[in-house]
């Protein structure tokens, strides 16, 4: 099978939900009841298998993995999984801002609406 085929796309696919609740508490270190706590806290939301379990993407078990270690730390599961998505908001936040600073350092004289 080569990387051109449709498995193999969704395999390099950070979103695909490639992994069981089992394979993916022991990817990141913790227990299927962590992963359920973090998606009753609604800071991820895993898909399910026409069965009906639960199924991962790696980009699910990063930010799982980051409320891990606050939960590590003494942090409520609660509270961890709202600290990360505020990191996350503020992120983007000052990433876009750069955006915009880039934007008006970039745009010639005058051209600014006033």
């Amino acid at each position: 099978m080569t990387a051109d085929t449709p498995l193999g796309g969704r395999l390099d696919d950070d979103d695909y939900p490639a992994y069981t609740m089992g394979r993916a508490a022991e990817m990141i270190g913790t227990t299927p009841g962590f992963l359920r706590a973090v998606g009753e806290a609604r800071l991820i939301t895993p898909l399910r298998s026409e069965g009906g379990h639960r199924r991962y993407s790696r980009h699910q078990l990063r930010i799982a993995a980051r409320a891990r270690e606050l939960v590590d730390r003494g942090t409520p599961i609660e509270a961890a999984c709202r600290i990360v998505v505020l990191e996350d908001q503020l992120e983007e936040s000052q990433r876009i801002n750069a955006e915009y600073r880039r934007a008006e350092q970039a745009a010639p004289e005058g051209s600014a609406a006033g």
